[in-house]
């Protein structure tokens, strides 16, 4: 799936992640306004996010590999349009 550049970079990243892991939950949060006017705002408001995603292919593997997973899924918005980005990322069954 793939979302136009014009639409709410949450709602890309939300596309993006559901159509590279198939999560089983998923939630993408803007934390932008918390971090106005401090280094990495460019003034969009679409800089700063956290990203909470279940995903059966995080089973078995670890805490980095998960992150690396999903930054590999967003690899030319970290690179663009993303200063900061905040992972949790679990397995269905994890505590």
């Amino acid at each position: 799936m793939t979302m136009p550049s014009s639409a709410p970079l949450a709602d890309q990243i939300a596309a993006r992640l559901t159509a590279s892991l198939n999560p089983t939950q998923l939630h993408v949060s803007n934390d932008s306004a918390q971090h106005r006017g401090h280094l990495g705002d460019d003034g969009t408001g679409e800089t700063h996010f956290t990203v909470t995603v279940e995903a059966p292919a995080f089973t078995g593997l670890s805490r980095v590999a998960r992150q690396r997973l999903v930054n590999q899924a967003l690899a030319d918005l970290l690179a663009e349009r993303i200063h900061a980005l905040a992972i949790k990322a679990r397995a269905p069954g994890d505590a």
